[in-house]
C-alpha cells in the first residue's frame, strides 16, 4: 500500500526510470511520441483499473509505439491526481453549468453516499432489500461527468506537449547511441587489426626460427 501511495526510491527517481525506458524503446521518434499521446491523455481521464487497456487501443488507434503508451499512463500519480482532478471538476461543473462547492466536504460526501449504495446493493443481492442508486446517481452525475468533461481539454493540451517535447528526446537519444555504436564498433575493429598484425608477427618470427634451426648443422 505504501509503494503505491509513495515509492520507497520517490517519484523523481521513478520518473527518471520512465523517461529513461522510453528513450531506449526500439522504434522510431514519431511512433514513440504518438504512444506517448495515447498514454499521457488516457492517464488524464477517470478510468481506474481501464488505463492500461485503454492506452493499449488509444495507442493502436494512433499507430503509436503500445510500450510508450504503458509507460505515458503513469504521469498520474497519488500526489498530482488530486490536484488535477480539482481543476478537471471545476471546469466541468463550469462547461455542465453545475452549482455546488467542490470542497473536499461535498467530495467525501458524494464519493461516501457512492460507496454506501454500491456496498448495500451488493448485499441486497442475497436478501430482500430493494437496491438504492441516489448516491450513484449523484456521484455520476456531479463527479465523475464533470471530472470526464473537464479533462478532456487539460488532457489534450498535456499530452500534446509531451508529444512534442518527446520527439528530439528520442532522436538525440538514438542519435547519441548511434554514434557510441559505431565508435565501439571501430575500437573493436582497431582491436582486432593489431590482433591479427601481433599474430603474423608471432608467425613470421616462429617460421623464421624453425628455418634457423634446418640451417644450423647437425650433430654427428
Amino acid at each position: 500500500m505504501r509503494e503505491q501511495v509513495y515509492p520507497r526510491s520517490g517519484f523523481k527517481r521513478a520518473t527518471r526510470y520512465v523517461v529513461y525506458r522510453m528513450r531506449r524503446l526500439p522504434d522510431q521518434p514519431h511512433r514513440v511520441a504518438r504512444g506517448v499521446f495515447a498514454g499521457f491523455f488516457i492517464g488524464f481521464l477517470p478510468l481506474p483499473g481501464l488505463q492500461f487497456l485503454a492506452a493499449w487501443g488509444a495507442a493502436r488507434l494512433v499507430r503509436g509505439n503500445v510500450l510508450a503508451a504503458l509507460l505515458g499512463t503513469f504521469n498520474t500519480n497519488p500526489v498530482t491526481t488530486p490536484f488535477f482532478a480539482v481543476l478537471a471538476m471545476t471546469l466541468g461543473h463550469w462547461i455542465m453549468g453545475i452549482e455546488a462547492p467542490l470542497n473536499g466536504k461535498y467530495i467525501g460526501h458524494a464519493f461516501g453516499e457512492a460507496g454506501r449504495d454500491l456496498w448495500f446493493n451488493f448485499l441486497a443481492m442475497f436478501g430482500p432489500q430493494k437496491t438504492q442508486w441516489d448516491g450513484l446517481i449523484q456521484f455520476w452525475n456531479e463527479i465523475y461527468i464533470p471530472y470526464l468533461i473537464g479533462a478532456l481539454g487539460p488532457a489534450l493540451i498535456l499530452s500534446t506537449i509531451a508529444y512534442y517535447v518527446t520527439i528530439p528526446l528520442v532522436e538525440a537519444y538514438q542519435k547519441a547511441r548511434a554514434a557510441t555504436a559505431q565508435d565501439r564498433a571501430e575500437r573493436r575493429g582497431r582491436m582486432r587489426a593489431k590482433l591479427a598484425e601481433a599474430a603474423a608477427k608471432l608467425k613470421r618470427r616462429s617460421e623464421k626460427g624453425s628455418e634457423d634451426d634446418d640451417d644450423s648443422p647437425g650433430t654427428p
